[in-house]
Formats: C-alpha cells, sequence, structure tokens
C-alpha cells in the first residue's frame, strides 16, 4: 500500500512539474513573437466576445499556441476588448495583440472636408464614405441641426473644413459634431484677436464674408486683399456684387454659366440687388479665409478681376476706370487664348 502511495506521489509531483513548466512557458510563449510574417486585418464587431476573436486569430495564423493563450486567460481572466478595424503588426505577440485590442488601437480611417465646398457637397461625401454609420440619411437639414444640438441654425459655413481621422463605424453625427465644434473654436479665436472698427456686426458675420471670400479666392495669398475690397466696400455702403453668392442663390439649377439676367434677379443671396451680407454663409471658410476677414488687407481698392494668367490671380483697382481697363484686358486675354486652342485642333 505505501508503495503505491509513494507512487501516485510521485505522479501528482510529476504532472505539478509538468504544469508548472508548461505554465512557465506560456508566459514565455505570451510575449514572444507570432509566428505570422505580416500584418493582419482583424475586424471585432461589437460585442464580440475574446475567445471568437482568438478563434479568428488562430486560423489567421497569429497563435502559436491557441491552448497555452487560452489557459493564461482562464486563470488571469480576459481583457475587455473594444470593437473596430485593427492592422496587427507581423510578429505581434499574444499580449501586444490583447493590449491593442484592449486599447482600442484602431485603423484610423480619413475624410477630407474641402474648404468652399457647401454642406450639401460635405454631407454626401459623408454619406458615401464605407467606414461611417449613416445615422441621418434622408433627414431634413432642421434634422440635421437638431440631432447635432444645434436647432434652427443654418447649416452653411458651420463645420470646419479638414482632414479628419476617425475609427470605422464612427456616425456621421459624431463627425458633424466635431466639424462644429472645429469651426467653432476657430471662428471664435479669430474674432476675439480682430482688428478694431470692421463694419461687421458680429462673428457669424465674419463667417459669412469669409465664405465668400473663400469662393474668390484662387490664390492663397490673395484672401487678406480680396478681404480688404469687400471690408471697403462694406464701409462705403456699397453693394458687394460677387457673382458667388448670386450661383449660390440659384440653387442647384445652376448650369455652370452665369447671366445678365442672374445678375438682375433678386435673391436673397444677390449681393448685385441687395445691400450688405447674404443671411448666411454660402460655403465652408478655411481658416486662412476666417483670417483675412478678421485682419484684412485694405488698399483702397474697390474692384478685381481676374488676370486669366491660369494661377488665380486678380487685378485690383481703385477707380471703376482702373477696373474697366482691366476687365478689357481679361477679356482680350481670353478672347486670344480661345483663338489659339482653335488654331492648334
Amino acid at each position: 500500500m505505501r508503495k503505491v502511495l509513494l507512487a501516485l506521489l510521485g505522479l501528482v509531483l510529476l504532472a505539478a512539474g509538468g504544469a508548472a513548466i508548461y505554465w512557465q512557458r506560456t508566459g514565455t510563449m505570451m510575449q514572444a513573437a507570432g509566428p505570422h510574417r505580416q500584418p493582419i486585418d482583424l475586424v471585432v464587431k461589437p460585442g464580440a466576445t475574446v475567445r471568437a476573436v482568438l478563434t479568428e486569430l488562430d486560423g489567421k495564423g497569429a497563435l502559436a499556441d491557441r491552448r497555452g493563450v487560452d489557459l493564461r486567460l482562464r486563470v488571469l481572466g480576459s481583457p475587455q476588448i473594444k470593437s473596430g478595424r485593427y492592422e496587427i503588426p507581423a510578429a505581434a505577440s499574444p499580449n501586444d495583440i490583447l493590449a491593442q485590442l484592449a486599447e482600442g488601437r484602431v485603423v484610423l480611417e480619413a475624410l477630407t472636408v474641402v474648404e468652399g465646398w457647401t454642406f450639401a457637397e460635405m454631407r454626401r461625401v459623408v454619406e458615401a464614405h464605407p467606414q461611417i454609420k449613416v445615422t441621418l440619411r434622408g433627414k431634413e437639414i432642421s434634422e440635421v441641426m437638431a440631432a447635432i444640438g444645434h436647432a434652427r441654425e443654418h447649416p452653411e459655413g458651420r463645420f470646419f473644413p479638414d482632414t479628419y481621422r476617425f475609427a470605422a463605424g464612427t456616425t456621421d453625427r459624431e463627425l458633424y459634431v466635431l466639424a462644429y465644434r472645429k469651426m467653432s473654436e476657430a471662428l471664435d479665436a479669430a474674432w476675439s484677436k480682430r482688428v478694431t472698427d470692421l463694419p461687421l456686426s458680429d462673428a457669424y458675420a465674419a463667417l459669412t464674408l469669409a465664405s465668400i471670400v473663400e469662393k474668390e479666392t484662387g490664390l492663397a495669398s490673395e484672401r487678406p486683399r480680396i478681404a480688404g475690397v469687400f471690408i471697403t466696400r462694406l464701409r462705403r455702403n456699397m453693394r458687394l456684387q460677387t457673382d458667388p453668392t448670386v450661383i449660390y442663390g440659384i440653387g442647384p439649377s445652376f448650369d455652370g454659366n452665369i447671366r445678365d439676367r442672374d445678375l438682375r434677379t433678386d435673391t436673397p443671396y444677390n449681393t448685385y440687388t441687395r445691400a450688405g451680407l447674404p443671411p448666411t454663409p454660402i460655403a465652408l471658410p478655411s481658416r486662412e479665409a476666417i483670417e483675412a476677414v478678421t485682419h484684412p488687407q485694405e488698399t483702397g481698392d474697390i474692384f478685381f478681376v481676374a488676370t486669366g494668367a491660369g494661377d488665380g490671380s486678380h487685378v485690383f483697382s481703385s477707380t471703376l476706370e482702373e477696373h474697366n481697363a482691366a476687365v478689357a484686358r481679361y477679356l482680350a486675354r481670353l478672347k486670344g487664348q480661345s483663338l489659339k486652342d482653335k488654331g492648334s485642333r
């Protein structure tokens, strides 16, 4: 009997020793490089369990000892993992992978909102992004603004043009909230540091004028001077007479050609028929356009027209005579270019 007990004790000790050795090996394995030699794309769905994710990782060749990983997690506990799309680095250890999942270090998607876009253009791009969860499709604009906490506000100009980085599954509402906040911060900062005696009633007026400057500017360096022209016209109670506001007032029916009758047709946005600023911005202005409006370069010029050089530059004039001469040169240049193009066919 004693021999039997000693034999059993020996087996227990042997098993315990083997278990201890295996436990030590699994600890080493958790920190060792994984067997996969290429990055692994992994999508963790909301509510996914650690066990399910480990099964997928094992199937993709990322785990050298799946049972050992399971054992460690049963004894030590499993981390809370976050959903999203991950890129697991080549040769990442099990500990590194679990840490990445627990910390939510997901692949960040990108969406660029371009300065000068209308809100409608921004909305189309947001809703077309494959990694954005669209929750506001088909909603009226008033419903969209209410959903982001700004009911009864017009959306135009309220969202900051920028490249946004976000996790897959981010909602359109979350993106609008972020872009709205960034624009508010940029506008408040610029308005608080504005030059004195601007003929603008408030920050919203500056935002409106900045949207016009954005649409009129082809050359970035000219923004302050173009802003200066509009500021001077406002000081002198002159109408702004800017085509982009007329085009915005025409709306989706605009065919790309602005005609004399368009300039004479009154709308709330026609700055040829109405004095002062239009009722809302007409586009998403850049930070630089806002800075230009709050720090305009006033030179006494009240007119500008494109040079036709193809670089977006303008000729600025302080008198109607100078302006008319500049317009004539521009038209002659266009005509010459047109004749040149025909001759080359």
